[in-house]
């Protein structure tokens, strides 16, 4: 047992270790999580330029990434969706709808321009073998830019998440130069669905942004969302929209959705409400707002790092400077090697050194010879000539020594001194030729990049506030009509949430939003549905006359839907929405003997479903009835 015990903590924790390192969190370095530079690293295989079948690189991936393709293929999507790494041609799906992209036979894809220039050089990528061994990966690739936090990253692992928001292109870079010149620098959230963000409690992405989808107030009736808040599809928002009506926190007449390549939900508003008295409803009640935390977990140098925007961004900066060192370093050399070469080739063919070697017959021989041949002209090379390169001056063609040409050897010399001297002040100066770099990023794709999402502070959404604004119902029991533009002697205020109940004298009621005027035909009562106020009736049944009494709450019902609460053969003689009335009740009087009187009180009848019939209290026709004080 505790074998078994010490098997399954040893299992858990490399199981915890591979989710972390391999498949949830995205390193610091790039800003890619595994199966994403698998993929970027296999389209740099196949980069010519072309666009390829996603599901041919889908199937290429494979060789490096030990799970299925289908996992491949929505990383590949939504690496695309980002904007930055890849081209696409075909149905990629829609960040603002939700809809799904096309399959992977029917869409094409390559490495964008600015993925070609900054992810990629093989001379400075550390590579391992893939996980089966027949290949090798990149352990990260030279980002020379801070893609971690211009795409942003989310992932659950064990134990551990991170939420990266993205942010924009141009103040990155600008942030990254500042920090080069010793200045300071701040960065916030930028999202490819645009919206209004409230950067306030950001806190270098230790906190929370807040994001305000873009309302336009087409008119006072009419309300238009152009940009969405991030996260959220046009689907979502939509069905938030709906919930929050079917809740009564907002009042709408209809919702269309125009969305093709740009954002455009419409939404009319009924009678009694207007745009502008709404937008703070939608922000309130719907995915109109929403927060996004922030929460920033790397992997770096192999270990998860809890961290934030500055500090990554500097780690950043800190690792350009020296990628760009290390490939100064390797062209310096690559200069040297040149110049070292055709300095070598010009002493060979000038001083016909070649000529020596002529009647040698052993390759030892000939390799003896050149180099003591060669051991002269020492000063004028950099280094001592080795076997590789004796054996490449032995390998020039007889045509090319014979119009070998020493003045444009000279000239080429010349040229290549010349880089190299511009290299090696590059190298004194790295930090400024680092600068130079990202400003030349700048100028050759900044434009590309523009933000899209507004910083504004936003204020907190008093949702309380918002269901008890108050409206003021007016009432006309003569003309029959109720609403916010009637003015009648009876009124009463509500929220702009609340439903009106509505009780004709014909024995029937319905239930409505606010109206700004309706005609209830003969009125009995008209009030809040707040499914509390207990109705207190008297009715008489039309064949005999005899008087009838009920109590019922209306607690259930259905917008606009008219109900009955008296029967066809009842007449409403007395109606209260008082909480306890007492009436009495005159009766006719028979022949030669005096009217008899009753008292109801109505605390006494018990409570009961407005379509209950009522309790019998004579068997005598009513004359009057009076309300009783008490």
């Amino acid at each position: 047992m505790a074998d078994l015990k010490n098997q399954m903590k040893d299992h858990f924790i490399q199981y915890a270790s591979y989710v972390i390192l391999d498949r949830a969190i995205p390193n610091v370095v790039d800003g890619l999580k595994p199966v994403q530079r698998r993929i970027l690293e296999t389209l740099w295989r196949q980069n010519d330029e072309k666009l390829h079948k996603v599901a041919n690189i889908v199937g290429q991936t494979m060789q490096l990434h030990p799970h299925g393709d289908a996992p491949i293929y929505e990383a590949l999507v939504n690496l695309a969706n980002r904007g930055y790494l890849l081209d696409m041609q075909g149905n990629f799906g829609n960040i603002y709808t939700g809809d799904p992209s096309a399959a992977a036979r029917y869409i094409e894809t390559r490495l964008s321009s600015l993925a070609r220039e900054v992810l990629f050089n093989p001379d400075i990528t550390e590579k391992v073998p893939s996980y089966d061994g027949r290949n090798v990966e990149p352990v990260t690739l030279p980002a020379k830019i801070p893609l971690l936090l211009m795409q942003g990253a989310e992932g659950i692992a064990v134990g551990m998440s991170t939420r990266i928001l993205p942010h924009n292109f141009n103040e990155l870079l600008e942030a990254e130069i500042a920090y080069l010149e010793g200045r300071p620098f701040k960065v916030y959230p930028d999202f490819a669905t645009g919206g209004i963000m409230d950067r306030s409690e950001y806190d270098k992405g230790r906190g929370k942004v807040k994001l305000r989808a873009k309302i336009e107030v087409k008119d006072s009736k009419t309300l238009v969302i152009r940009e969405l808040c991030y996260g959220t599809t046009t689907e979502s928002l939509i069905r938030s929209i709906d919930e929050a009506a079917k809740k009564g926190k907002i009042k709408i007449e209809a919702i269309n959705d125009y969305t093709a390549r740009n954002v455009e939900i419409e939404i009319a508003l009924p009678r009694g409400q207007y745009a502008e008295e709404m937008l703070d409803a939608l922000y309130g009640f719907t995915e109109c707002e929403v927060t996004l935390n922030s929460q920033i977990i790397v992997i770096k140098e192999g270990l998860p790092w809890e961290t934030d925007v500055n500090e990554v961004l500097a780690y950043n900066a800190e690792m350009l400077v020296g990628f760009l060192k290390r490939e100064l370093e390797i062209e310096k050399e690559r200069l040297l090697e040149k110049i070292f070469y055709k300095t070598l080739e010009r002493i060979f063919i000038e001083n016909r050194l070649y000529k020596q070697i002529e009647t040698v017959k052993t390759l030892e021989g000939i390799h003896q010879t050149l180099e003591k041949s060669l051991a002269p002209y020492q000063k004028e090379l950099r280094r001592k000539p080795t076997y590789e390169d004796r054996e490449k001056l032995l390998q020039i063609p007889i045509r090319r020594i014979s119009r070998f040409d020493i003045d444009r050897n000279q000239e080429e010399i010349v040229a290549l001194e010349e880089a190299l001297r511009a290299v090696e002040r590059d190298l004194k100066n790295v930090k400024k030729f680092t600068i130079n770099y990202l400003q030349k990023l700048l100028q050759k794709y900044g434009k590309e990049f523009p933000r899209r999402t507004r910083i504004k502070a936003i204020e907190e959404i008093d949702r309380r506030a918002i269901e008890t604004k108050k409206l003021k119902i007016g009432y006309d029991p003569k003309g029959g009509f109720v609403g916010t533009k009637v003015s009648g002697e009876e009124s009463f205020s509500c929220t702009n949430f609340d439903k009106l109940l509505l009780i004709s004298q014909t024995g029937t009621y319905s239930v409505v939003n606010v109206p700004e005027k309706q005609y209830v035909e003969k009125p009995a009562w008209a009030g809040i549905a707040d499914k509390k106020t207990v109705m207190n009736v008297i009715y008489k049944n039309k064949d005999t006359g005899h008087p009838w009494a009920k109590r019922f709450i209306v607690d259930k019902f259905i917008l606009d839907k008219m109900y009955n609460y008296l029967d066809e053969k009842s007449e409403l003689l007395y109606f209260s929405a008082d909480p306890e009335p007492t009436v009495e009740l005159h009766f006719f009087a028979p022949a030669g003997k005096r009217a008899k009187k009753q008292l109801v009180i109505f605390k006494d009848i018990p409570v009961k479903g407005a379509q209950v019939r009522g309790v019998r209290l004579a068997n005598q026709k009513v004359k009057k009835i009076e309300s009783v004080e008490d």
